[in-house]
């Protein structure tokens, strides 16, 4: 087969590949902002409006190591299947708890949730190293994966938002009102699923190693750099996902902005996360990750911090979407507190953190980095714990003063960018 007929068959794979990198915001997204409709719905605290969003990250705690020793057991593909079908049973549990009896709802919907965050678990594994077999390495597979990375933030900008114009008025929402979020979610998934059964696609190379994953597990956990490192990847993805979602509940609850411009501004975090991330890309080979760290961390202390001081009476004029006292949507400025623009800037300053994080954890850890990716695979669910965490300290103190949380988190970051990631020893194999 000549390389213009291999490529010509790999359009579709490829195309699949971005539509899960895709999936994988769409349905992580769709944990934290559901919290509003579990809050109306079950009349419950901020705490536990986000167990979803925390089953849905917990899973990683839980299959961040399995699943790399299922990709090396049955391949990329097979672990791919297994993931999509896992997500599609996710989604499926999720719409069933909006038929099952409200005693039982609640449960049913974290069931689904927890299931859900085992496929992005498995996702995330697997969807990088594909999508770079598929475009034949080099240049050209790291091109793709910047599409597929590109069109993860886009998804996260959307969801959102979507969920946002599909509940209104949220003090009446319920999980039906979500169904034709769900519907798109389990249609792509059973899409992917079908195409990549169907088709023949390169198998990424795995390496095989002499030691077992418990060896090269405990010799990575031995460099203290990489040990504060993965603590500061656990961190960092809290931040990610509690700063614009306790922001998207605290301007829910405000008679004068609600659900549907609340869902607009907490996309727009994620459109500056879609930002920075191209600007972090051109600048890579300029700024050194330490660098990058350190100096972002700042102004998103600087950011977090204006926030909190600054007067809520303060508003400031957004272009969002909105919704009309007669349901009609439209497009147009809408004032917020200054306080959830500062918030929306975080997003430029996070965008760029997970790589330079992991970068700097990584340095001289030679044959353990393969076993350090799922360490810090599993220490994703910071993105579940921490959220809950600033829900419960917004339940018992308010919204804004939950955000000392974030402040004590990014100092953290500082910290790791200026001291913690100074390698004091490298493997020596």
């Amino acid at each position: 087969m000549n390389t213009t007929t291999q490529n010509k068959n790999r359009i579709v794979p490829i195309i699949m590949m971005i539509a899960l990198f895709g999936m994988i915001a769409f349905v992580t997204n769709l944990a934290a902002p559901m919290g509003l409709v579990l809050k109306q719905q079950f009349a419950v605290s901020n705490f536990l409006g986000l167990l979803g969003n925390l089953a849905n990250f917990i899973a990683y705690a839980v299959m961040g190591i399995p699943g790399g020793i299922l990709l090396q057991r049955v391949g990329y593909k097979k672990t791919a299947l297994i993931a999509v079908a896992v997500g599609f049973l996710g989604v499926l549990v999720q719409f069933l708890s909006g038929h099952s009896p409200e005693s039982l709802a609640f449960t049913i919907y974290l069931l689904g949730a927890f299931i859900a965050g085992f496929s992005m678990c498995l996702l995330n594994i697997v969807v990088n190293p594909m999508l770079n077999t598929l475009g034949g390495g080099g240049n050209k597979g790291n091109q793709l994966i910047q599409i597929g990375g590109s069109f993860n933030s886009l998804m996260a900008t959307f969801t959102p938002a979507f969920v946002g114009i599909l509940i209104g008025d949220a003090v009446s929402a319920r999980i039906s009102d979500v169904f034709p979020v769900m519907y798109i979610a389990m249609g792509v998934f059973a899409v992917v699923f079908f195409v990549l059964w169907s088709v023949n696609i390169p198998e990424p190379h795995i390496t095989e190693s002499k030691e077992s994953m418990g060896s090269l597990m405990s010799g990575a956990l031995k460099f203290k750099h990489f040990v504060l490192g993965a603590i500061a990847i656990f961190i960092y993805v809290g931040i990610e996902v509690g700063n614009p979602y306790i922001m998207l509940y605290w301007l829910e609850e405000m008679p004068s902005v609600g659900a549907t411009i609340g869902g607009f501004v907490t996309g727009t975090y994620w459109f500056l996360m879609l930002i920075g991330r191209l600007v972090g890309a051109s600048l890579g080979s300029k700024v050194s990750s330490k660098t990058m760290l350190s100096s972002l961390s700042i102004v998103g202390l600087v950011l977090v911090l204006a926030a909190i001081f600054s007067p809520t009476t303060n508003l400031i004029e957004l272009p969002v979407l909105q919704r009309s006292a007669e349901g009609a949507l439209s497009f147009g400025l809408a004032e917020v507190p200054i306080n959830a623009l500062f918030f929306v800037l975080v997003g430029l300053c996070t965008s760029i953190m997970w790589g330079s994080i992991f970068n700097l954890a990584v340095e001289g850890l030679g044959k353990y980095t393969p076993a350090a990716a799922g360490i810090f695979m599993t220490m994703v669910c910071g993105g579940g714990i921490l959220p809950a965490i600033q829900g419960g300290i917004a339940d018992a103190v308010g919204y804004i003063s939950s955000y000392w949380l974030i402040i004590a988190a990014l100092a953290y970051l500082l910290f790791y960018g200026l001291i913690g990631s100074k390698v004091n020893k490298r493997a020596t194999e």
